[in-house]
């Protein structure tokens, strides 16, 4: 039986972020490049919630709301 090989989870979507690209003015648009910026892009979002989480726990709270995320990319 073969090992099933461990992938991160993704969030977003190839498709949304493919048609960014060509909206902006790509013709084409390899896999690899929408691949890459799909993981820049989850990389952003990841570091940006652990900071805002930081803010969230510093003020003894649950809620994370837009003003954390604001404070968090400051």
């Amino acid at each position: 039986m073969a090992k099933k090989k461990k992938t991160a989870k993704k969030y977003i979507a190839k498709a949304p972020i493919r048609r960014l690209m060509k909206d902006e003015g790509a013709k084409l648009v390899a896999e690899a490049a929408v691949d890459l910026l799909i993981n820049k892009l989850e990389k952003v979002a990841t570091d940006v919630t652990k900071s805002a989480i930081k803010i969230v726990k510093t003020d003894k709270r649950k809620r994370l709301t837009a003003q954390d995320i604001q404070l968090a990319t400051r």
